[in-house]
């Protein structure tokens, strides 16, 4: 289901802004999701490569330049440790013929979305509209990286200053690029994506760990 910004916060509720209405949704207690709807990724320590299994699938991924560790800082480099819940999923409407299933929130993006990554700003960790006053990654870029992914609810619940932001489920590098690691993200191929994002639910969560 695709939802606008309008209709979602409907659903939500009330006359919030987005950024306030990610976070009262972010911060309302979750039953834990069962095991068959968890997104299991695992690599082996300080590895970039490694595995996410979902709905009886394995598919490869590729995770940070440092790999797998808790605590996160901005720009450590490395994917986050931990249970986090699946938020949302973003996709370019000029770059995939139709809007991808999902059963979590669907949105558009636009060119003028950003995210905020800038540990002093009150938007850390947030949708922001481009140009921002603060560090802003743009959301609308020239690879297919963000095509389509799957916002990871890590650090937003309550948002700590300096701990990460932009962690996401996003579209692998080609092979052709000087590297396949990613900034903190866990990536893989389009089709591997969409074939996790049409299984999740509302209740779904995202389990990354670091194996032996």
């Amino acid at each position: 289901m695709e939802f606008t910004r309008r209709s979602f916060l409907t659903c939500l509720g009330g006359t919030l802004g987005y950024g306030v209405g990610r976070r009262a949704m972010a911060n309302t207690p979750a039953k834990p999701a069962a095991a068959s709807n968890i997104i299991r990724v695992r690599a082996k320590s300080k590895a970039i490569q490694g595995t996410v299994t979902f709905a009886g699938h394995t598919y490869d991924c590729m995770v940070g330049q440092h790999g797998i560790a808790t605590p996160k800082f901005e720009g450590d480099g490395c994917t986050p440790a931990g249970l986090f819940h699946m938020r949302e999923v973003r996709y370019r409407a000029d770059r995939l013929a139709a809007a991808p299933q999902s059963g979590l929130p669907v949105f558009k993006s636009k060119p003028t979305d950003g995210w905020c990554d800038d540990p002093e700003d009150v938007a850390y960790n947030r949708v922001v509209t481009l140009p921002y006053q603060s560090d802003a990654e743009p959301m609308w870029r020239d690879d297919h990286l963000y095509d389509v992914l799957g916002v990871i609810g890590y650090n937003d619940a309550p948002v700590v200053s300096g701990s990460g932001s932009a962690i996401f489920f996003h579209v692998m590098r080609p092979p052709t690029d000087d590297h396949q690691y990613t900034t903190g993200c866990v990536s893989l191929k389009i089709e591997d994506v969409l074939a996790v994002l049409a299984s999740c639910t509302p209740s779904t969560m995202i389990d990354i760990r670091a194996v032996p």
